[in-house]
Formats: C-alpha cells, sequence, structure tokens
C-alpha cells in the first residue's frame, strides 16, 4: 500500500486531527505522546508555532515510530507546503484554498487538505486535487451546512475545523464528515503550558470515543 493511501486510511478511521498552535516548542513532542496514548494519531502543527518546520522534523523524528502522523498546518503557498514535506510533514493542511499548495501536494505524493467554505470553493478545492476538504470556519455553518453540503457533493469527503468540540464533534460526524479537527477543546495552550498530559490523553480518548459513537448509529 502507498504510503499516501496508508495515511488517508488512518485518518478516517480514527477520524480526530489533533490542531496544535502553541508559543513554545519544546513540549510538543510530549503533547504528542499524550495524543497517541488516547488514540489520536493524527497531530496538525501549525505554521504559526515558531520555528514549525524545526518542530516538525523533531516531532517526526521522536513519533514516528509510535505510529504518530505529523502534519503541517495554516500552509498558505506552495513553497512553505515543500518545506513541510521537506521536514517530514504527513500531510498538509491549510485554511483556504490554493492551487500551488495542492500541486506541491500531490507532486511528492502527499495528502493535502485545502480549506474552503462556499459550495463553489468545495468544488473547485477538489476538482483541483484535494485529498479531503477543511471546511473553514466550520462554526459559521455548523453540522446542518455539513448536511447541506453532502446533498448535492456526495462524492466530496470534508472536514471541519473550528467550532470542534464534544458537542458538535459527534453532529458532524453524523452530518458527514470523513473527520473532525479539534484544537482547544482537545489539547488547549493552557493544557499545554501546564504539562497537564494526563487530561490531553483523556480529551484525546473522549473525542476517539465519541467519533467511533457517532458512525455506529
Amino acid at each position: 500500500m502507498a504510503e499516501k493511501t496508508r495515511t488517508l486510511q488512518a485518518l478516517k478511521e480514527t477520524g480526530v486531527v489533533a490542531v496544535i498552535r502553541a508559543e513554545k516548542a519544546d513540549d510538543l513532542v510530549d503533547v504528542g505522546r499524550a495524543l497517541r496514548e488516547g488514540g489520536v494519531k493524527f497531530i496538525e502543527i501549525t505554521m504559526t508555532v515558531p520555528g514549525a518546520l524545526g518542530v516538525i522534523e523533531k516531532a517526526v523524528g521522536a513519533l514516528h515510530k509510535d505510529d504518530v502522523y505529523v502534519g503541517a498546518g495554516t500552509v498558505l503557498d506552495g513553497e512553505t507546503a515543500r518545506l513541510a514535506i521537506l521536514a517530514g510533514a504527513a500531510y498538509v493542511v491549510s485554511p483556504v484554498f490554493r492551487a500551488d499548495v495542492i500541486a506541491a501536494c500531490k507532486r511528492y505524493s502527499v495528502p493535502v487538505m485545502p480549506g474552503a467554505m462556499t459550495p463553489t470553493e468545495v468544488l473547485d478545492a477538489w476538482e483541483a486535487g484535494g485529498d479531503i476538504i477543511k471546511i473553514f470556519p466550520a462554526g459559521v455553518g455548523g453540522p446542518q451546512f455539513f448536511k447541506d453540503l453532502k446533498g448535492p457533493l456526495p462524492q466530496i469527503e470534508i472536514m471541519p475545523t473550528g467550532m470542534v468540540n464534544r458537542v458538535t464533534a459527534p453532529q458532524f460526524i453524523k452530518a458527514g464528515a470523513v473527520a473532525v479537527g479539534a484544537g482547544t477543546e482537545l489539547v488547549g495552550k493552557q493544557l499545554i503550558a501546564a504539562k497537564d498530559y494526563t487530561t490531553i490523553t483523556q480529551n484525546a480518548r473522549d473525542f476517539i470515543n465519541l467519533v467511533r459513537e457517532a458512525r455506529a448509529k
């Protein structure tokens, strides 16, 4: 099985991406281990983290053996996508649709999740080669918007980021989301600063169970 196919399959199986925005990079490997202990294999390190490329490289080296997929988030251009991939990013996520980001990821056969909001943007991003379309900010339309999108566009795989919490996560899954991207509710800055890895692990376990239960209903 190709690495890209394996990555996408693992994402769809687990259904949760942890979006990490932090001011300090030092603790992110420990955060990654705490998330993995709770069942979350996908960690998105945003380009807003200081020295993000170095953080990704370090995290990949430390967490790869633990079956953790470290990705790059908030990628706004093709060159940043390329640098993130060379640093070891297993996938690339953007809050917007940029054709050069998708092209760079296709060139290296790395999964890409471009951002979109309107039905037109969603279709454009999908036709350009997006593997999963990130609906952002998902809190604007909520789960009902997902249900409405899936009506005329059932073939497009979508994932919400923004306003994903314990209440909305299962609602998004039931409305057709292939996975959810969770930030503060899963691994907020305060938990990272406090090194509260026990709570982070429990949060991860909670989100994994919520997604699993929502899919079973």
